[in-house]
Protein backbone atom coordinates (compact mmCIF):
# COMPACT_ATOMS: atom_id res chain seq x y z
CA UNK A 1 0.00 0.00 0.00
CA UNK A 2 1.65 3.48 -1.20
CA UNK A 3 2.77 5.85 2.14
CA UNK A 4 0.09 8.31 2.85
CA UNK A 5 1.85 12.17 3.92
CA UNK A 6 0.01 14.20 5.56
CA UNK A 7 1.42 17.86 4.94
CA UNK A 8 0.55 21.05 7.65
CA UNK A 9 -1.96 23.50 6.04
CA UNK A 10 0.27 26.59 5.70
CA UNK A 11 -1.53 28.29 3.20
CA UNK A 12 -4.94 30.58 3.75
CA UNK A 13 -8.12 28.39 2.59
CA UNK A 14 -11.44 29.18 1.80
CA UNK A 15 -14.38 28.10 4.03
CA UNK A 16 -15.42 24.91 2.31
CA UNK A 17 -19.12 24.41 1.21
CA UNK A 18 -19.43 20.65 0.77
CA UNK A 19 -17.43 17.43 0.79
CA UNK A 20 -17.13 16.37 -2.67
CA UNK A 21 -18.92 13.29 -3.47
CA UNK A 22 -19.06 13.01 -7.14
CA UNK A 23 -21.81 10.92 -8.32
CA UNK A 24 -22.64 8.65 -5.92
CA UNK A 25 -24.21 11.12 -3.71
CA UNK A 26 -25.59 14.32 -2.62
CA UNK A 27 -22.55 16.08 -1.32
CA UNK A 28 -22.32 15.96 2.46
CA UNK A 29 -22.45 19.66 4.02
CA UNK A 30 -19.59 21.34 5.94
CA UNK A 31 -21.27 22.83 9.30
CA UNK A 32 -19.02 26.69 9.69
CA UNK A 33 -20.64 27.19 12.55
CA UNK A 34 -19.88 24.91 15.18
CA UNK A 35 -23.21 24.17 17.33
CA UNK A 36 -23.37 23.26 20.89
CA UNK A 37 -22.98 19.65 21.96
CA UNK A 38 -25.59 17.87 22.95
CA UNK A 39 -24.69 15.05 25.64
CA UNK A 40 -25.95 11.90 24.10
CA UNK A 41 -28.23 9.50 25.70
CA UNK A 42 -27.66 6.57 23.48
CA UNK A 43 -23.92 4.88 23.61
CA UNK A 44 -22.11 3.21 20.48
CA UNK A 45 -21.85 -0.05 22.26
CA UNK A 46 -23.87 -1.15 25.63
CA UNK A 47 -23.53 -4.80 26.84
CA UNK A 48 -21.98 -4.99 30.17
CA UNK A 49 -19.61 -1.95 29.27
CA UNK A 50 -18.90 1.00 31.56
CA UNK A 51 -17.89 5.16 29.95
CA UNK A 52 -14.83 6.10 30.99
CA UNK A 53 -13.26 10.00 29.86
CA UNK A 54 -9.28 9.55 28.65
CA UNK A 55 -8.22 11.35 31.96
CA UNK A 56 -9.41 8.73 34.43
CA UNK A 57 -8.13 6.01 31.89
CA UNK A 58 -4.48 7.57 31.82
CA UNK A 59 -4.49 8.49 35.59
CA UNK A 60 -6.72 5.29 37.34
CA UNK A 61 -4.77 2.15 35.07
CA UNK A 62 -1.57 0.65 35.33
CA UNK A 63 -0.10 -0.62 32.27
CA UNK A 64 0.23 -4.16 31.58
CA UNK A 65 3.38 -5.25 30.28
CA UNK A 66 4.83 -8.86 28.10
CA UNK A 67 5.65 -11.28 30.85
CA UNK A 68 8.75 -12.41 29.76
CA UNK A 69 10.22 -8.93 28.43
CA UNK A 70 8.72 -6.84 30.78
CA UNK A 71 8.40 -4.97 27.50
CA UNK A 72 5.32 -2.38 27.66
CA UNK A 73 1.75 -3.17 26.01
CA UNK A 74 0.08 -0.44 23.05
CA UNK A 75 -2.16 1.20 25.92
CA UNK A 76 -5.99 2.00 25.72
CA UNK A 77 -5.38 5.40 26.19
CA UNK A 78 -1.83 5.85 23.65
CA UNK A 79 -4.51 4.26 20.93
CA UNK A 80 -7.05 6.30 21.68
CA UNK A 81 -4.73 9.79 21.17
CA UNK A 82 -2.98 8.02 18.72
CA UNK A 83 -6.04 7.70 16.66
CA UNK A 84 -7.21 11.32 17.38
CA UNK A 85 -4.08 12.80 16.35
CA UNK A 86 -4.70 10.47 12.79
CA UNK A 87 -7.82 11.65 12.75
CA UNK A 88 -6.75 15.45 13.28
CA UNK A 89 -4.55 15.18 10.58
CA UNK A 90 -5.85 13.33 8.19
CA UNK A 91 -9.32 15.53 8.57
CA UNK A 92 -7.22 18.69 9.09
CA UNK A 93 -10.16 21.59 9.19
CA UNK A 94 -12.90 19.78 10.67
CA UNK A 95 -13.94 19.72 13.90
CA UNK A 96 -12.67 16.22 15.89
CA UNK A 97 -15.03 15.69 18.84
CA UNK A 98 -13.55 14.37 22.25
CA UNK A 99 -13.45 10.30 21.88
CA UNK A 100 -16.26 8.13 23.86
CA UNK A 101 -14.64 5.69 25.69
CA UNK A 102 -16.24 2.08 26.41
CA UNK A 103 -14.28 -0.11 29.08
CA UNK A 104 -15.50 -3.97 30.35
CA UNK A 105 -13.54 -6.93 31.83
CA UNK A 106 -11.73 -5.01 35.22
CA UNK A 107 -8.30 -6.54 36.07
CA UNK A 108 -7.96 -5.90 39.20
CA UNK A 109 -4.30 -6.24 41.82
CA UNK A 110 -2.56 -4.30 44.66
CA UNK A 111 1.01 -2.54 44.99
CA UNK A 112 3.58 -4.74 46.14
CA UNK A 113 3.20 -3.31 49.74
CA UNK A 114 -0.54 -4.10 50.42
CA UNK A 115 0.28 -7.79 49.12
CA UNK A 116 -0.36 -9.18 53.50
CA UNK A 117 -3.12 -7.08 53.69
CA UNK A 118 -6.27 -8.64 54.12
CA UNK A 119 -9.09 -7.38 51.44
CA UNK A 120 -11.40 -5.72 53.97
CA UNK A 121 -8.31 -3.25 54.60
CA UNK A 122 -7.07 -2.47 51.45
CA UNK A 123 -6.94 1.19 50.89
CA UNK A 124 -7.67 2.87 47.53
CA UNK A 125 -4.42 3.68 46.82
CA UNK A 126 -3.53 0.07 47.64
CA UNK A 127 -5.18 -1.25 44.78
CA UNK A 128 -4.28 -1.20 41.00
CA UNK A 129 -6.59 -1.67 37.93
CA UNK A 130 -6.60 -2.30 34.45
CA UNK A 131 -9.86 -2.65 32.02
CA UNK A 132 -9.11 -5.70 29.70
CA UNK A 133 -11.17 -4.76 26.75
CA UNK A 134 -11.80 -0.90 25.84
CA UNK A 135 -14.01 0.51 22.40
CA UNK A 136 -13.61 4.07 21.32
CA UNK A 137 -15.84 6.48 18.97
CA UNK A 138 -14.60 9.85 17.33
CA UNK A 139 -16.94 11.69 15.78
CA UNK A 140 -16.16 14.00 12.83
CA UNK A 141 -19.74 16.30 13.19
CA UNK A 142 -18.59 18.91 10.42
CA UNK A 143 -18.91 15.78 8.05
CA UNK A 144 -22.14 15.10 7.68
CA UNK A 145 -25.40 13.49 5.65
CA UNK A 146 -28.85 12.59 6.01
CA UNK A 147 -30.10 8.97 4.99
CA UNK A 148 -33.55 8.54 5.25
CA UNK A 149 -34.51 11.18 7.72
CA UNK A 150 -32.03 10.24 9.52
CA UNK A 151 -28.50 12.29 10.45
CA UNK A 152 -24.99 10.47 9.88
CA UNK A 153 -21.76 12.05 11.19
CA UNK A 154 -18.64 10.90 10.13
CA UNK A 155 -17.06 8.64 12.63
CA UNK A 156 -13.90 6.36 13.76
CA UNK A 157 -14.34 3.41 15.87
CA UNK A 158 -11.23 1.16 17.47
CA UNK A 159 -11.31 -1.73 19.80
CA UNK A 160 -8.57 -3.14 21.48
CA UNK A 161 -8.83 -6.32 23.53
CA UNK A 162 -5.68 -7.56 25.64
CA UNK A 163 -6.87 -11.37 25.55
CA UNK A 164 -5.85 -11.00 21.88
CA UNK A 165 -2.27 -10.52 23.24
CA UNK A 166 -0.48 -13.41 24.81
CA UNK A 167 0.92 -11.22 27.77
CA UNK A 168 2.60 -14.53 29.41
CA UNK A 169 4.98 -14.32 26.29
CA UNK A 170 7.62 -11.59 25.13
CA UNK A 171 6.68 -8.63 22.89
CA UNK A 172 5.33 -9.50 19.46
CA UNK A 173 3.06 -7.66 17.19
CA UNK A 174 -0.07 -6.08 18.77
CA UNK A 175 -3.51 -6.50 17.36
CA UNK A 176 -6.28 -3.25 17.12
CA UNK A 177 -9.32 -3.36 15.15
CA UNK A 178 -10.50 -0.23 14.02
CA UNK A 179 -13.29 0.99 11.23
CA UNK A 180 -14.55 4.40 9.36
CA UNK A 181 -17.80 4.79 8.47
CA UNK A 182 -21.25 6.88 9.69
CA UNK A 183 -22.77 6.98 12.90
CA UNK A 184 -26.70 7.54 12.90
CA UNK A 185 -27.55 10.53 15.11
CA UNK A 186 -30.65 8.98 16.23
CA UNK A 187 -29.59 5.99 18.05
CA UNK A 188 -26.22 5.85 17.89
CA UNK A 189 -26.10 2.68 15.42
CA UNK A 190 -22.63 2.45 13.89
CA UNK A 191 -22.29 1.44 10.04
CA UNK A 192 -19.53 -0.02 8.59
CA UNK A 193 -18.68 -0.45 4.83
CA UNK A 194 -15.79 -2.98 3.46
CA UNK A 195 -13.42 -0.87 2.87
CA UNK A 196 -13.58 1.56 5.80
CA UNK A 197 -12.46 -1.69 7.88
CA UNK A 198 -9.67 -3.23 9.60
CA UNK A 199 -10.28 -5.99 11.60
CA UNK A 200 -6.97 -6.95 12.58
CA UNK A 201 -4.09 -3.81 12.54
CA UNK A 202 -0.58 -5.65 13.75
CA UNK A 203 2.04 -3.27 15.20
CA UNK A 204 4.65 -3.03 17.63
CA UNK A 205 4.26 0.79 18.14
CA UNK A 206 2.29 3.61 17.97
CA UNK A 207 4.36 5.38 15.18
CA UNK A 208 3.09 2.31 12.93
CA UNK A 209 -0.29 2.09 14.07
CA UNK A 210 -0.82 5.73 13.20
CA UNK A 211 0.50 5.26 9.76
CA UNK A 212 -1.81 2.32 9.36
CA UNK A 213 -4.69 3.86 10.51
CA UNK A 214 -3.72 6.68 7.78
CA UNK A 215 -3.71 4.50 5.32
CA UNK A 216 -7.36 2.84 6.21
CA UNK A 217 -8.84 6.62 6.53
CA UNK A 218 -6.99 6.96 2.84
CA UNK A 219 -8.80 3.81 0.85
CA UNK A 220 -12.06 5.16 2.60
CA UNK A 221 -14.83 6.09 0.09
CA UNK A 222 -17.60 7.97 2.12
CA UNK A 223 -19.25 9.11 -1.07
CA UNK A 224 -19.48 4.80 -2.25
CA UNK A 225 -20.91 3.82 1.26
CA UNK A 226 -23.16 7.07 1.16
CA UNK A 227 -24.65 5.92 -2.24
CA UNK A 228 -25.22 2.06 -0.56
CA UNK A 229 -27.17 3.34 2.64
CA UNK A 230 -29.37 5.53 0.39
CA UNK A 231 -30.23 2.55 -1.95
CA UNK A 232 -31.14 0.55 1.02
CA UNK A 233 -34.52 3.20 1.17
CA UNK A 234 -35.32 2.02 -2.50
CA UNK A 235 -36.15 -1.26 -1.62
CA UNK A 236 -39.51 -3.03 0.74
CA UNK A 237 -39.57 -6.45 2.22
CA UNK A 238 -43.32 -7.02 3.26
CA UNK A 239 -43.88 -8.76 6.57
CA UNK A 240 -43.85 -12.20 5.55
CA UNK A 241 -40.56 -11.85 4.00
CA UNK A 242 -39.46 -10.07 7.62
CA UNK A 243 -40.84 -13.39 9.98
CA UNK A 244 -39.16 -15.78 7.20
CA UNK A 245 -35.98 -13.91 7.68
CA UNK A 246 -36.06 -14.10 11.03
CA UNK A 247 -36.97 -17.85 11.12
CA UNK A 248 -34.17 -18.61 8.64
CA UNK A 249 -31.64 -16.45 10.69
CA UNK A 250 -32.32 -18.50 13.61
CA UNK A 251 -31.96 -21.90 11.69
CA UNK A 252 -28.70 -20.83 10.32
CA UNK A 253 -27.21 -21.37 14.01
CA UNK A 254 -28.24 -25.28 13.88
CA UNK A 255 -27.27 -25.70 10.16
CA UNK A 256 -24.32 -28.30 10.12
CA UNK A 257 -21.35 -26.55 9.19
CA UNK A 258 -20.75 -28.12 5.79
CA UNK A 259 -24.28 -26.75 4.64
CA UNK A 260 -23.59 -23.19 6.14
CA UNK A 261 -20.39 -23.11 4.30
CA UNK A 262 -21.99 -22.88 1.33
CA UNK A 263 -24.20 -19.68 2.73
CA UNK A 264 -23.19 -16.32 3.20
CA UNK A 265 -22.12 -15.73 6.76
CA UNK A 266 -24.34 -14.64 9.53
CA UNK A 267 -22.64 -13.52 12.53
CA UNK A 268 -25.50 -12.40 14.54
CA UNK A 269 -26.58 -14.32 17.44
CA UNK A 270 -30.01 -16.07 19.10
CA UNK A 271 -30.01 -12.78 21.58
CA UNK A 272 -29.59 -10.58 18.87
CA UNK A 273 -32.28 -12.02 16.35
CA UNK A 274 -34.32 -11.86 19.27
CA UNK A 275 -33.75 -7.90 19.69
CA UNK A 276 -34.56 -7.33 15.99
CA UNK A 277 -37.64 -9.13 16.40
CA UNK A 278 -38.67 -6.91 19.58
CA UNK A 279 -37.02 -3.75 17.87
CA UNK A 280 -39.24 -4.56 14.51
CA UNK A 281 -42.64 -4.06 16.86
CA UNK A 282 -41.26 -1.24 19.91
CA UNK A 283 -38.49 0.81 18.15
CA UNK A 284 -39.74 4.36 17.53
CA UNK A 285 -37.59 5.14 15.02
CA UNK A 286 -37.22 2.02 12.62
CA UNK A 287 -39.95 -0.28 13.68
CA UNK A 288 -42.73 -1.33 11.05
CA UNK A 289 -45.13 -3.80 12.34
CA UNK A 290 -47.94 -4.49 10.45
CA UNK A 291 -46.83 -2.73 7.36
CA UNK A 292 -43.85 -2.65 5.01
CA UNK A 293 -40.19 -2.81 6.01
CA UNK A 294 -37.94 -0.84 3.81
CA UNK A 295 -34.46 -2.14 4.01
CA UNK A 296 -32.92 0.96 5.39
CA UNK A 297 -34.99 0.84 8.62
CA UNK A 298 -33.96 -3.51 8.44
CA UNK A 299 -30.42 -1.87 8.45
CA UNK A 300 -30.74 0.48 11.22
CA UNK A 301 -32.85 -3.43 13.26
CA UNK A 302 -29.51 -5.15 12.70
CA UNK A 303 -26.94 -2.37 13.85
CA UNK A 304 -29.13 -1.79 16.99
CA UNK A 305 -29.17 -5.37 17.87
CA UNK A 306 -25.23 -5.44 17.78
CA UNK A 307 -24.80 -2.91 20.30
CA UNK A 308 -25.42 -5.43 22.35
CA UNK A 309 -21.88 -7.36 21.65
CA UNK A 310 -19.40 -7.65 23.64
CA UNK A 311 -15.83 -5.22 23.40
CA UNK A 312 -13.86 -7.59 20.99
CA UNK A 313 -13.28 -8.20 17.52
CA UNK A 314 -16.70 -9.70 16.54
CA UNK A 315 -18.11 -6.23 17.62
CA UNK A 316 -17.04 -4.54 14.05
CA UNK A 317 -17.07 -8.13 12.24
CA UNK A 318 -20.97 -7.71 12.86
CA UNK A 319 -21.06 -4.39 12.13
CA UNK A 320 -19.78 -5.05 8.69
CA UNK A 321 -22.03 -8.01 8.81
CA UNK A 322 -25.18 -6.07 9.45
CA UNK A 323 -24.52 -4.29 6.02
CA UNK A 324 -23.56 -7.52 4.03
CA UNK A 325 -27.20 -8.82 5.39
CA UNK A 326 -29.21 -5.59 4.64
CA UNK A 327 -27.62 -4.87 1.08
CA UNK A 328 -27.58 -9.07 0.53
CA UNK A 329 -31.27 -9.52 1.28
CA UNK A 330 -32.17 -6.37 -0.02
CA UNK A 331 -30.75 -7.67 -3.70
CA UNK A 332 -32.21 -11.41 -3.53
CA UNK A 333 -35.78 -9.04 -3.19
CA UNK A 334 -34.50 -8.20 -6.99
CA UNK A 335 -33.81 -11.95 -7.61
CA UNK A 336 -30.34 -12.35 -6.64
CA UNK A 337 -29.58 -15.71 -5.73
CA UNK A 338 -26.94 -15.60 -3.04
CA UNK A 339 -29.18 -14.78 0.42
CA UNK A 340 -32.23 -16.25 -1.71
CA UNK A 341 -32.21 -19.00 0.91
CA UNK A 342 -33.11 -16.38 4.01
CA UNK A 343 -36.33 -15.25 2.19
CA UNK A 344 -37.89 -18.20 0.29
Amino acid sequence: MEAVTILPNTAQQEPRKTLGLNSYADDAEILLDEPKTVKKTNHFIEANTSEIDLKSLKSECIIPVFAKDNELTISHPAFIETAYDAATSFFNGERIETPAIRVSHVVKGRIPEAIHKPANQLLESDKTIYYERCAFAIDVPTIFETVGGNKLNLSIVGVRAYNRENLYSRKTLERFSVAIGFVNQVCCNMCVFTDGYRSQIEVSSTKDLYRALLELFNQYNPAKHLHLMQSLGNTVMTEHHFATLLGRMRLYQCLPQGYQKRLPRMLLTDTQINSVARAYISDENFGSFGSELDMWRFYNLLTGANKSSYIDSCFLDRSLNATEIAVGISSALHGDERYKWFID
